[in-house]
């Protein structure tokens, strides 16, 4: 059975769970290549509630974002990826460039960004504050970043 859903199945998922009284977290990214920071920050979003919910940038997301070098691997293969790791309860692909719609639709009860983002800047916090849910930033522990990794190998193989 495949964890990565769609926005519809998601909600249906989300409302199934709210009756459970099962605490939704919520987390999204690019996730492209992943490393020990994404692996680090999913626990730890994990441990703020029963079930993690992460939404994923689309390709074309990604490229308008970061720019026409990225991602590096295809949405599938990342999707893939992020939904076989162990903190990971499902996993939707969004078109837009920020998760707000998904928020606004699965109303999430907590919702989780790394600490590299100002509370007040954090996409869906109002809507989720709205409906008596909480926003945290998750501090990183360690410097990883696939912009980083990317950097370095770059400079490893341009001799």
């Amino acid at each position: 059975m495949s964890l990565v859903k769609s926005l519809a199945e998601l909600k249906a998922i989300r409302l199934r769970f709210k009756d459970e009284n099962k605490k939704v977290v919520f987390t999204n990214g690019v996730f492209d290549l992943i490393h020990a920071g994404h692996v680090d920050y999913l626990i730890k979003a994990k441990s703020l509630g029963d079930v993690l919910f992460v939404g994923m940038n689309s390709d074309s997301s990604v490229r308008r974002i970061k720019g026409d070098k990225r991602p590096i691997l295809p949405e599938g293969e990342r999707a893939f990826v992020i939904s076989n790791l162990k903190p990971v309860d499902f996993v939707t692909i969004f078109e837009e460039d920020t998760p707000a719609n998904l928020i606004e639709n699965i109303v999430p009860d907590v919702l989780v960004k790394g600490a590299d983002w100002s509370l007040d800047k954090i996409v869906g916090r109002e809507v989720v504050e709205a409906n008596g849910g909480v926003v945290k930033a998750i501090k990183f522990v360690n410097d990883s970043s696939t912009s980083k990794i990317i950097q370095k190998i770059v400079e490893k193989y341009q001799a």
